[in-house]
């Protein structure tokens, strides 16, 4: 990432993204900007937020059982309205991160999609990735860790994701520092 693809500020814009915006990308904000708003704040943060690539649950709360695992684990402030992402998300976050593989397959073709556009220009977008790939465990082949999606099963999916948002996320904000320290940020 270089400097003009920063905010104005110096900071970074980050969005979270899952499928319908109301279990794992939720968790994530939620997770994320509590770790990045303790006090004091940190510096290289200026807005998070999350989506989902389908338009299933538009305007919904999140799951009770995401806020739930939230409130357990000290984040009962939280509030969130699903939203489906937008082409000018790409514009406003210099960071996409996806929850799995498929998630960040939607996101790279909407932003390809947009590129097309452009005439080819990529100025100013984000870097769409996956959230796992900071701080995840990796596979076989070397690729990140996926937050599997916990809406059909119990508690203890959601209690796995959170562990797994606070992993990736103390991970992403080291690395971001790390990108500062060496000028590329």
């Amino acid at each position: 990432m270089t400097e003009e693809e920063t905010t104005d500020t110096g900071k970074v814009n980050v969005l979270f993204v899952c499928l319908g915006n109301i279990c794992r990308s939720p968790m994530a904000e939620a997770v994320f900007r509590h770790i990045a708003e303790k006090d004091p704040p940190h510096p290289l943060i200026d807005f998070v937020d999350s989506a989902g690539t389908a338009a299933y649950h538009t305007g919904s709360n999140p799951d009770p059982r995401t806020t739930a695992t939230l409130d357990v684990n000290g984040i009962d402030d939280y509030e969130h309205a699903a939203r489906q992402v937008s082409e000018s998300d790409f514009e406003d976050f210099q960071y996409i991160l996806g929850m799995d593989r498929e998630n960040v397959s939607n996101l790279k073709f909407i932003r390809a999609r947009l590129v097309h556009r452009r005439d080819g220009d990529e100025t100013g977008l984000a870097h769409v990735g996956l959230f796992g790939d900071y701080g995840g465990k990796k596979n076989k082949r070397g690729q990140g860790e996926e937050v599997e999606d916990p809406y059909y099963g119990g508690d203890n999916g959601f209690k796995k994701c959170y562990e797994q948002m606070n992993r990736f996320s103390i991970a992403f904000l080291q690395m971001l520092e790390q990108e500062k320290a060496e000028g590329r940020l």
